[in-house]
């Protein structure tokens, strides 16, 4: 693989597989989380105010700082019963114009996302409807920062298509 495009996307796909490897420790806390209320709540007759809260906040950015691992392990919901008749060519076009289309979704997305989070931080945004009343930025960061991850990984996968589109096979290790 002597394409400076082809090793880019390479280099990409190992920073979202190493970012998904990091963020699936999330899992640890958030079910530490569920145990801890499951343990109060039942056990000792003690319900928390902050489990709750915290366990879905965690699921939410677990959620959706896993999508570009997801994406980068082919495992986003695809529609098998017409693809996986196409030749690698058709099915590297027809990649290619969704990511097209799916690339301006995620800027669009990164920079609502930013402006979002940033309103939440400068105004110490708070979750008003729980007594524990946790701060909800760092959350909120998880929008923009998903965008951002995508993105790349979005362009990761739009080099490889193109590849399939030009070349009519998949780079080696990318089979669909």
């Amino acid at each position: 693989m002597t394409d400076p495009l082809l090793r880019a996307a390479r280099a990409i796909d190992r920073f979202s597989l190493w970012s998904g490897r990091l963020v699936a420790w999330l899992i640890v806390p958030m079910v530490l989380c569920l145990v801890w209320e499951v343990a109060a709540r039942y056990l000792f007759m003690a319900p928390t105010i902050w489990a709750y809260d915290l366990t879905y906040m965690l699921y939410g950015t677990f959620f959706m700082l896993g999508s570009a691992y997801t994406l980068a392990r082919k495992g986003h919901i695809r529609t098998d019963t017409f693809y996986g008749e196409w030749s690698p060519r058709t099915q590297g076009i027809v990649d290619s114009l969704c990511y097209v289309i799916f690339i301006p979704a995620l800027i669009a997305m990164l920079w609502v996302g930013w402006f979002y989070f940033q309103r939440s931080f400068l105004q110490d945004e708070r979750i008003v409807t729980s007594p524990w009343m946790p701060i909800v930025w760092p959350f909120k960061f998880a929008i923009p920062l998903t965008a951002a991850m995508l993105l790349v990984q979005s362009l990761s996968e739009l080099i490889k298509s193109l590849h399939a589109a030009r070349t009519g096979h998949w780079p080696a290790g990318d089979a669909r």
